[in-house]
């Protein structure tokens, strides 16, 4: 969910199709979770019918950055094997 959301701002129906999370209860669960943490930022904007639109904050933009060195890191152990 972070890696979509550092391509920009994205409504909930957005997220929900470009993750494939069957679960809609999950997808609220985890962004409830990431915006009391500081990384994701929920914008209510007052339309009819009203927009919701979540993005990271500069926190997640930062743990981002962290994610993609552990990948870099699992990567190099994984073709070492050891």
């Amino acid at each position: 969910m972070i890696a979509e959301l550092s391509k920009g701002p994205k409504r909930f129906k957005q997220l929900h199709r470009d993750l494939v999370i069957v679960k809609t209860q999950s997808l609220t669960d985890v962004l409830r979770h990431l915006e009391q943490n500081g990384i994701v930022l929920r914008q209510v904007t007052p339309t009819v019918p009203i927009m919701v639109e979540y993005s990271l904050t500069e926190k997640g933009i930062d743990f981002q950055t962290a994610l993609k060195e552990m990948d870099k890191w699992a990567k190099r152990w994984e073709s070492n094997n050891h």
